[in-house]
């Protein structure tokens, strides 16, 4: 396996892909910077990592349904617990408040309106590595 050189793409999934884009552009603050039918990307953070947003009726057959579950990606904020009442503003379903994770760490999750887990995260080694 050759070295794994950093994030490539974080996907969700919706099922109501055009009221997702919205959402989506709305959180970021910005429209998608590549755009195909049913498949959107931005370019977002410090890394500019890229979120895609791909309609639910491209997802690989075999899938069971069973709410939101799997990986849980935290996008670093300075502020976990004002981007968790923000994106519980804008409609997303709290799954874990704000939790102290101790030596600086603060992390948190919701589930966006789409179904998918969206986590925020204080991560002070981010911090470190940025220099910020």
């Amino acid at each position: 396996m050759s070295e794994l050189r950093g994030l490539a793409n974080v996907s969700y999934w919706a099922d109501d892909w055009n009221a997702a884009k919205d959402w989506y552009s709305e959180l970021i603050g910005a429209e998608p910077y590549f755009l195909r039918d049913g498949y959107a990307e931005w370019r977002l953070g410090d890394d500019l990592d890229e979120l895609g947003l791909i309609d639910s009726r491209y997802r690989p057959p075999g899938r069971i349904e069973q709410g939101p579950g799997g990986v849980v990606v935290y996008w670093h904020v300075d502020d976990v617990h004002g981007a968790f009442e923000r994106l519980l503003s804008m409609g997303a379903t709290g799954h874990e408040p704000p939790a102290d994770r101790g030596a600086g760490f603060v992390t948190a999750t919701v589930v966006d309106p789409f179904g998918n887990l969206f986590g925020v995260m204080y991560n002070p080694h981010y911090v470190e590595v940025k220099g910020q």
